[in-house]
């Protein structure tokens, strides 16, 4: 009994992969605007209506791809980190995720690009969403820790709720809010920053792309008070 079972899951386990490997292809060709249940079961072979029985909705597949799409960020930001001084490690988690980005672009926009039109994202997306910050709340924790994290003003007012909700998801607890917000700052320059290059900005502008985010990697960091 307790064989078949486990038979039975790795053969679902299978074919979700292989039904989103499916749905994956598709935004590369047609976007996740145009994410279609039919040709997601076309392609693999499978009537509509058993792809139903795994994701009820064209919502609960995208909710897979976008919990897929963190996780896969959040692995090559944790895989990156070399554990070894603050601005060494600020820049290879910056780096990972640019490589990541570079080399996943519809995941990238997927996240981080313009909201698809009628979804929303549901709470099973969140703590996928935060796992990509663990790496950088490490960082943070550490630099505090050793006196290494430059000093900012706290923030009071409603910022300084801010400041706490993000700590408390961070697991950062013990980073003073005004280091959290300036590191956030640099955190969102970060991604600002890969987006305008992912999705064309540079075009006839920057030539010198590695170069720049190596420049921009700095300066965000001695934003975030880990580059000195």
């Amino acid at each position: 009994m307790n064989a078949s079972r486990t038979a039975r899951e790795r053969a679902r386990a299978e074919l979700v992969a292989e039904i989103t490997a499916a749905a994956r292809r598709q935004l590369a060709e047609t976007g996740a605007a145009a994410l279609s249940m039919r040709a997601v079961s076309r392609e693999i072979g499978m009537v509509s209506s058993a792809l139903h029985r795994y994701f009820p909705t064209r919502d609960d597949l995208l909710t897979a791809l976008i919990v897929q799409s963190y996780d896969a960020l959040a692995d090559a930001v944790h895989d990156a980190d070399p554990g070894t001084s603050p601005d060494a490690r600020w820049r290879a988690i910056a780096h990972a995720v640019r490589d990541w980005a570079l080399a996943h672009p519809h995941e990238y926009a997927l996240v981080y690009g313009s909201p698809v039109p009628g979804y929303r994202a549901p709470a099973d997306t969140v703590p996928a969403a935060v796992r990509v910050l663990a790496p950088l709340a490490r960082t943070l924790v550490a630099a505090h820790a050793a006196g290494a994290l430059a000093a900012a003003p706290d923030p009071d007012g409603p910022l300084a709720g801010d400041a706490a909700r993000v700590a408390a998801a961070m697991g950062a607890e013990e980073v003073p809010g005004g280091a959290l917000l300036a590191a956030m700052t640099a955190w969102t320059g970060l991604f600002g920053h890969v987006s305008f290059e992912l999705f064309g900005q540079f075009e006839n502008a920057v030539e010198h792309r590695d170069a720049m985010f190596a420049l921009v990697v700095d300066r965000l960091g001695a934003v975030a008070g880990l580059v000195r």
